[in-house]
């Protein structure tokens, strides 16, 4: 049974999973286009950060950092060996939640182009593409944007 909870960025599972994360887009992406945040940018205040286990393992993760009248979806990664398990839609729902309780009327992320199964995943969740937004340039190379009226 998969469960998802309250987590700390700093677990030295959850820095697993977010190194490997980051290596896979520096992998993909141009270092320009990449807008993950750092472990202790998880710890900020505006940041809520999950964790999804399975037998006590901790096989994924997702942030919602709380913006000026939406959410952002951050760090959202699944270890490879459980992809396909149901992970990812657990995560959006407990972040889909969290947004909803912090009265937030929009959810919004930034993902790569080539990200083709997270969009999938997003698109399931009721994502749509839209423009850039917050600090994110237009013309954001690899960037494609996507958003969700809650």
């Amino acid at each position: 049974m998969i469960t998802v909870e309250k987590g700390d960025p700093r677990d030295p599972e959850a820095i697993a999973l977010l190194q490997a994360s980051h290596a896979m887009m520096q992998s993909l992406f141009p270092a320009e286009d990449n807008h993950y945040l750092g472990i202790e940018e998880l710890c900020a205040p505006d940041i809520r950060f999950f964790v999804a286990r399975r037998e006590g393992a901790t096989i994924g993760c997702a942030a919602l950092a709380l913006r000026n009248g939406y959410g952002e979806v951050k760090s959202m990664f699944i270890d490879p060996a459980a992809r396909g398990s149901g992970t990812a839609d657990l995560l959006m729902q407990r972040l889909d939640t969290e947004a909803r309780t912090h009265g937030l009327p929009v959810l919004k992320l930034e993902t790569g182009n080539s990200l083709h199964a997270a969009h999938r995943v997003y698109a399931r969740h009721g994502f749509a593409e839209c423009g850039a937004f917050g600090d994110y340039p237009e013309d954001a190379g690899s960037s494609i944007f996507m958003e969700k009226r809650l």
